[in-house]
């Protein structure tokens, strides 16, 4: 131990801040009740120069040993056991987002991921595009995802419609979500644990309101039961206002496989999806109480597709599913896996998922979405038009050069004779009039096209389709990889992508492409494109949406 102090000590630097803000541990805390070490106790003030009162003539006040102790401005060593505002300096913080949320002036390094976003502050958020490339953009707490992808469409100058969205890639985990356009960007990037292989990607999703559009049911009849309509099929309108109005009690049931937790092995369930959760029968088809268990919640949950089942988890069909709490951690723990047997069944459970989740808020983001695009000065006061009619124009090719026909009485009256023509005349060659010549421009112009996407597999032309959505008419153009000369159209049509073969055909020394072995013949693809646009032709229905990507 150190001796006494001598008296030169009184000229040197006071002792170290340990010295004064710690004492020595209590006598409990020894081992065995021996006696306290022979650390010394905090030097008086005669020693250190720092004014510190006494009570009846005892020592300070006992901490206990590492706990920090706040220096006010009176210079008075006082213990508290809770920081007070007072206690703060007046000098501002050039560090504030090293503070912990209570106002403590102790710095804290909480886990990233933790804690709730502050309201005022700016956070980056990247985002990434599908070709890998990363954009990083700038967002107060309260950014939504409908603001972000209106931002990321004005930047990359792409044509504005409400099927942009933001998707919640986990590539660790293979799972993916559209955000809805209501959602908090930031919000939803804190919930991610650190480390994590998570981000988001900006691209195209065509079914995120197709359940308001379309006039097609995407619940089938078999899987969806409500008390209100007990005996009744129910047209789609009908029955999304059954599931928007929460006084109504549908249910979306039927078959779905379950994986146990903890184990690879996928068992066989009977699963009801209701307003309260989800729920599964113990004994077959059985909705006895007694018989049904809980499964998962909807408002603390979020429901994800699974991108790589078979290989992470070994699902028993390619049509999986995830529903994963918000607050879960990285890993597998927590996830609760199924797996649907087609595409349609899938589609049901998820959007009776989203509809049951966010209610009325999910038709309140459409209409939104639809009202933007009203305000937009290209779009124009048409509200019963796509873009896609509005980029389109009807021609009569019955001359030489061609005309735009403006009179919209004449142009029902030609699609009308067309479709006629069509059905009377099936083995009729028809043919579009070409250039005059054949030249390298117009042999190579559909290159410079949004839906032309040179040499990609037929794999990756599937996923392509199936992230942007399996939507009706949703196409693109492609290279064969079987003829070299030929192309081939994909389509989409009824939750499965067909392909169709573009082989060009020379005769009289011009240049024709044809997907009907001659019977209809095209100038180039572009023409070719345009006119299924508009006619539906030997496909199963028009093109109406064409897959992009945008590079950011």
């Amino acid at each position: 131990p150190p001796g006494p102090a001598s008296p030169r000590d009184e000229d040197l630097e006071p002792r170290g801040v340990q010295d004064i803000l710690f004492s020595p541990p209590p006598d409990d805390a020894m081992d065995g009740g021996a006696q306290q070490s022979s650390l010394q106790e905090p030097p008086g003030p005669e020693q250190v120069g720092v004014p510190c009162e006494r009570d009846g003539g005892e020592g300070p006040p006992e901490v206990k040993r590492s706990q920090p102790l706040f220096i006010h401005t009176s210079s008075r060593l006082v213990p508290e056991k809770e920081p007070r505002s007072s206690s703060l300096p007046t000098i501002p913080n050039p560090f504030p987002e090293l503070c912990s949320p209570s106002n403590s002036p102790i710095l804290s390094s909480p886990a990233l991921g933790q804690g709730t976003p502050r309201e005022g502050t700016s956070h980056v958020v990247k985002v990434f595009g599908e070709d890998g490339a990363c954009r990083s953009l700038e967002a107060s707490a309260g950014t939504t995802a409908r603001q972000l992808c209106e931002t990321l469409v004005r930047r990359t100058r792409a044509l504005a419609d409400h099927s942009w969205a933001l998707v919640e890639l986990h590539q660790h985990l293979a799972l993916e979500r559209c955000l809805e356009d209501h959602e908090s960007v930031v919000e939803v990037q804190s919930s991610w644990p650190p480390g994590a292989d998570s981000r988001f990607v900006f691209r195209k999703n065509f079914a995120k309101y197709e359940l308001f559009r379309s006039s097609a049911s995407l619940f089938p009849e078999v899987m969806v039961s409500s008390c209100l309509e007990a005996n009744k099929s129910m047209a789609h309108s009908e029955l999304i206002q059954n599931f928007l109005n929460s006084g109504s009690c549908p249910e979306v049931q039927g078959f779905l496989q379950l994986r146990e937790p903890g184990r690879k092995l996928w068992k066989r369930f009977h699963f009801s999806l209701r307003r309260s959760g989800l729920y599964y029968s113990t004994k077959g088809t059985s909705k006895d109480p007694r018989h049904l268990q809980y499964f998962a919640d909807l408002t603390e949950s979020n429901i994800y597709y699974v991108t790589q089942g078979k290989k992470l988890y070994g699902t028993p069909t390619e049509f999986g599913f995830c529903i994963k709490p918000s607050k879960a951690r990285s890993g597998t723990k927590g996830l609760k896996l199924l797996c649907s047997e087609d595409e349609q069944s899938r589609s049901c459970w998820m959007a009776a998922f989203r509809l049951f989740k966010y209610g009325m808020q999910l038709y309140r983001n459409y209409q939104q979405a639809q009202a933007w695009l009203k305000q937009l000065p290209w779009i124009g006061p048409m509200p019963l038009r796509s873009i896609l009619d509005n980029v389109l124009v009807a021609m009569d090719f019955s001359g030489c050069t061609g005309r735009v026909i403006e009179n919209p009485s004449e142009v029902l009256s030609v699609a009308l004779e067309e479709a006629q023509a069509w059905r009377k005349k099936p083995t009729h060659r028809y043919s579009l009039p070409a250039a005059c010549h054949s030249s390298p421009l117009s042999a190579a112009i559909h290159c410079t096209q949004a839906w032309f996407h040179g040499r990609i597999s037929r794999e990756e032309t599937q996923q392509l389709i199936g992230r942007q959505g399996l939507v009706d008419g949703v196409f693109l153009v492609r290279e064969s990889q079987r003829n070299p000369k030929g192309f081939v159209l994909s389509l989409c049509h009824l939750q499965r992508v067909k392909h169709y073969l573009i082989l060009p055909s020379e005769e009289e020394g011009r240049l024709y492409f044809t997907m009907d072995d001659g019977q209809t013949r095209f100038a180039d693809l572009i023409q070719l494109v345009e006119f299924h646009q508009i006619n539906r032709g030997i496909l199963p229905c028009k093109l109406r949406h064409y897959c992009t990507c945008v590079a950011l």
